[in-house]
């Protein structure tokens, strides 16, 4: 079995997460066994449209379980810092060329609680502004091999921002 890498959620993230996973344990699961139930007792599942679409659904439900649960099991709560450098949770403004852009320094897993563009610490641009405080010029490797500059304008604890 592969190693659980840890995900770093907030704790907002971690509680729709936890949300849904009861919601799609519960509620669903209920509404999707009595569906099943309900082609069953049609007939002939072979050729029964209804039974089909249900033990899809069947799979998809239990596949999202699966996986939120993997997911909440090896989730650390993100203590964001607030010494002023980007961290897993900080919200990072930077300029690049003449352009300013904002992200939060993240999982994707964090979309579910906010609405700004998540870029990875693993990323390039990431792995160049983690650790590095407001007013620090970094250089990454773009994707194209070619070497970027930016500025970090700003970094803000997720919440604060």
């Amino acid at each position: 079995m592969p190693e659980e890498e840890t995900i770093f959620l907030t704790q907002d993230a971690y509680d729709k997460m936890k949300k849904e996973l009861e919601h799609l344990e519960g509620e669903v699961r209920s509404q999707i066994a009595q569906k099943i139930k309900e082609a069953r007792a049609e007939g002939d599942l072979s050729e029964n449209g209804g039974y089909q679409a249900a033990k899809e659904a069947q799979g998809k439900n239990e596949g999202r379980i699966a996986e939120l649960t993997q997911k909440l099991r090896s989730a650390q709560i993100l203590k964001t810092s607030s010494d002023g450098k980007a961290g897993e949770g900080s919200v990072v403004k930077l300029k690049v060329g003449d352009q300013e852009v904002e992200f939060l320094l993240g999982a994707r897993d964090l979309s579910c609680a906010t609405d700004k563009k998540i870029i990875s610490p693993k990323s390039p641009i990431g792995a160049a502004v983690l650790g590095q405080e407001a007013g620090t010029t970094v250089t990454y490797e773009a994707p194209g091999g070619r070497e970027m500059q930016v500025e970090i304008l700003s970094v803000t604890p997720l919440g604060r921002s």
